[in-house]
């Protein structure tokens, strides 16, 4: 597998990361560079470890997994994204003023990360599959992930310096997640429900 096809893998795997740092960039309308660095980090080392650890599970666990990632992707991300729908009703009712919840801190950093990285794990099963060495992709991987998770925070922060979308930023930012989370549900489990 040649420096190309890795890249274009990692660009693939990392769009899910990218859509939902852009979320955050949005619900947190100012983005400072720690918060970018906490999930920067997370999204980049998930979706590089990921790889590896299907890779080490090898061959006979690959059908077992691949029947149900799709759905816990689907569940962290309706959790999530729900959440942050309810938060974003609940802070426009209240008052404006608040400071938005930090979706980059505590365990909703751990479900986001999980969320998604876990079409990576398939990828390491598929790679060891192939007899492929999975140092080389999955440092690509958690780069590539790691740059577009900045680039969607900086482009969501931005995004959001408009009135509207400031005020409502949580519950767009939840929608996207809700968005992603049926996205995953149509095209990986569409079969499996006759979609």
């Amino acid at each position: 597998m040649d420096f190309l096809h890795i890249l274009g893998l990692a660009i693939a795997l990392a769009m899910d990361a990218l859509a939902v740092a852009t979320a955050i960039g949005v619900r947190l309308h100012e983005v400072s560079r720690r918060q970018i660095f906490r999930l920067s980090w997370h999204f980049g080392l998930f979706q590089a470890l990921m790889p590896v650890l299907g890779w080490h599970a090898g061959v006979g666990m690959r059908s077992y997994i691949a029947r149900f990632d799709h759905w816990v992707a689907f569940g962290l991300l309706l959790f999530v994204g729900g959440h942050m729908v309810w938060d974003g009703i609940q802070d426009t009712a209240e008052t404006e003023t608040a400071p938005p919840k930090d979706p980059t801190r505590g365990m909703s950093l751990v479900l986001l990360s999980i969320a998604t990285s876990i079409d990576a794990l398939a990828v390491g099963f598929s790679l060891s599959m192939l007899q492929i060495s999975i140092v080389f992709p999955a440092v690509i991987i958690g780069v590539v992930a790691l740059a577009l998770t900045i680039a969607g925070m900086v482009l969501g922060a931005h995004m959001a310096t408009g009135p509207w979308l400031r005020r409502y930023s949580a519950i767009v930012g939840g929608l996207i997640l809700l968005l992603i989370a049926v996205r995953i549900l149509i095209i990986d489990a569409g079969p499996e429900l006759g979609l």
